[in-house]
Parts: C-alpha cells; sequence; structure tokens
C-alpha cells in the first residue's frame, strides 16, 4: 500500500506541474501580499492513513499469518497556519493541529482472510514545521514544494488491552514523519488560498511489542509498523 501512495503522490505532481507551466497574463490580486513577514491562517483538510508493515520471521514459521491495509478510510485535519517570511522564494511553516483517522488491519493466512480485522483509530495532535519553496509568481498563482517534519501524538493510542473489544495490537503514542509535499498558491481578492497534497511518511516502528495474551499472533505476525499518511489540504491564509 505504501507503494500505491508514492504512485498517486507522484503521479499528482506531474500533473500539477504541467498545468502551471503556462499561464496567460492577468491583473494581479494584492500584489504586496508576499512581501509581510509574517502572516496567519487556517487549514482544513482529508487524509488517508495506512500501515507500511513488515512480515516477521514468525509469521512463515510460527503464526502462518499476514498482515496489509487493504482498503483506505478518509480522516480529516484542521491545522492553524503560523508562516515566516525568510526570502522571496523560502517561508518557514508551523501549523499546529489535530487529525483523525482509520487503519483497518486485515490478517491472511496463505493469502485466505482469516480472524478479526483490527480496526486501529487515530486521534493525532500534529506538530508539523515545514519550509517552503515558491516559484515566481504567475498572475495570481504561484506553485510550490515543500519539505519537513511533523511531530505525531495519538491520543487514541490504548494503554492496556480491553477484553471486551476484539482489539489485539497496541500503537504506541507518538511518532516523527517526514513530510514532502507541492501545491498551488491562489491569490483572490481578500485572501490567498491554497490547495496542497502532502506523503507523510513515520520515522519509527509503532507497533508496541506485547502481544495480548490470549491472541499473541496478531502481533508475532509483525516484524515492523511504520505510519504512512497522504494529505489533501486547503489552506486560507
Amino acid at each position: 500500500m505504501k507503494t500505491k501512495f508514492h504512485i498517486i503522490f507522484w503521479t499528482a505532481l506531474v500533473f500539477f506541474l504541467c498545468d502551471t507551466a503556462a499561464q496567460r497574463s492577468r491583473v494581479k490580486n494584492d500584489p504586496a501580499y508576499d512581501k509581510k513577514p509574517l502572516h496567519f491562517g487556517f487549514t482544513v483538510g482529508l487524509n488517508t492513513m495506512d500501515f507500511g508493515a513488515v512480515i516477521s520471521e514468525s509469521a512463515y514459521l510460527d503464526t502462518a499469518l499476514f498482515a496489509d491495509v487493504t482498503r483506505l478510510k478518509p480522516g480529516f485535519n484542521i491545522n492553524i497556519v503560523s508562516n515566516l517570511r525568510m526570502n522571496e522564494y523560502f517561508d518557514l511553516r508551523f501549523l499546529p493541529g489535530i487529525g483523525f483517522g482509520q487503519r483497518n488491519l486485515v490478517y491472511y493466512s496463505d493469502r485466505q482472510k482469516v480472524g478479526t480485522v483490527q480496526k486501529l483509530e487515530s486521534s493525532y495532535l500534529e506538530f508539523p514545521l515545514v519550509v517552503k519553496y515558491k516559484s515566481t509568481r504567475i498572475n495570481n498563482y504561484r506553485p510550490y514544494l515543500l519539505g519537513g517534519l511533523n511531530y505525531r501524538i495519538d491520543l487514541a493510542a490504548r494503554k492496556e488491552y480491553d477484553d471486551a473489544e476484539d482489539l489485539y495490537l497496541r500503537l504506541k503514542r507518538s511518532d516523527l514523519h517526514y513530510e514532502i509535499g507541492f501545491g498551488i498558491d491562489c491569490y483572490l481578492r481578500y485572501f490567498k488560498f491554497s490547495t496542497e497534497l502532502k506523503l507523510a511518511t513515520g520515522t519509527r516502528d509503532i507497533l508496541m511489542d506485547d502481544p495480548n495474551a490470549t491472541h499473541p499472533e496478531y502481533v508475532n505476525a509483525i516484524g515492523r509498523l511504520r505510519s504512512n499518511i497522504l494529505i489533501l489540504s486547503f489552506h486560507f491564509e
């Protein structure tokens, strides 16, 4: 599924660059907007979360179980934008906020679906710090690229197993994601509206290595679990 995320992301980037390559001359809205040293705004967005699962050796030798995310679920994000102008082409952006989503981890035995689908919900506190590289403004449009880090705290991560639920995995509360993305700033009459697509990849194994006493095979089948998130954001600044 991680491969699919990257295919979607890079395909969208190619279409984005082709679409913004040529623009006809128009009257500029608020031509001095990018001279502001500091400005603020807010963001609403949609996300879809995925896992990059590495199968453990015991999956082949003992449990005979294999885990994968087969269907992506939609989620949403809300963030506050703080933008610091560094120079004509670079900005430093801090966008604290919250993000909600769900990942369904399905288990297979010899590639046949078995057992319980593990529904893992996440409620993130997000603290992204990114650098934004802007191209030359073209009329009322300005394409850009971005990259940075995002420290996420999962408030929905469970401290203990709940015997009343068929959930046999637990996730760590914190993760550090590196993020890359692209977008386009649209200068309207009274504010700037931006559309952005961003890919976030976790840097640590977020699977808690403490199997449930009654069903240890669900944890033992996974050697490593990393987080991947694809985010479509709409900025109002």
